[in-house]
């Protein structure tokens, strides 16, 4: 999944959970993985020095900087998406957090191939081994239709269950 809709689901989880903070930045911690597991698209990572199936050498290159402006964008989004539609039911800042704790699997991915030891290597082990190998790589459109309605779906079923809170 993109760190949008990691962040998304994460904010989500986070505003739910506003008299239970630690257990609701938790719960959007492991929502990361859930999330991982289901067949999606992901989009291509440029530079060997971030893709966490390569782990070459720092590279400062233009296939550095590229990954950088997506990845960056794309964690950006997730944030400032979940707080505008999360933020009215709880704290910006918690929902912010949420968004945060939800994509920080994929940060410590990068951590652990700059510095391989535990915990990191049993985190990178179980997140190598809950992603699905189902990917949408050939089927770019359905990838993407397939986020945006899950992201959809999620939002209003997240907005439904705080109004029952």
């Amino acid at each position: 999944m993109t760190l949008t809709t990691h962040g998304i689901v994460g904010g989500a989880i986070a505003s739910l959970l506003p008299t239970y903070p630690v257990f609701g930045l938790c719960l959007a911690f492991a929502s990361h993985f859930l999330l991982d597991a289901i067949p999606h698209l992901d989009y291509p990572i440029r530079s060997a020095s971030v893709n966490p199936n390569i782990g070459a050498r720092m590279r400062y290159d233009r296939a550095l900087m590229a990954d950088v402006v997506t990845i960056g964008g794309d964690a950006a989004l997730g944030v400032v998406l979940a707080v505008a539609l999360f933020a009215a039911r709880g704290s910006p800042i918690l929902v912010a957090c949420g968004a945060g704790a939800a994509m920080l699997p994929d940060v410590l991915q990068f951590a652990y191939l700059r510095f391989p030891c535990e915990p990191l290597v049993s985190l990178q082990r179980f997140h190598c081994w809950i992603h699905t190998s189902r990917r949408m790589k050939r089927k770019p459109v359905l990838g993407v239709v397939s986020q945006l309605a899950f992201i959809a779906v999620f939002v209003i079923a997240a907005r439904a269950a705080a109004a029952l809170v």
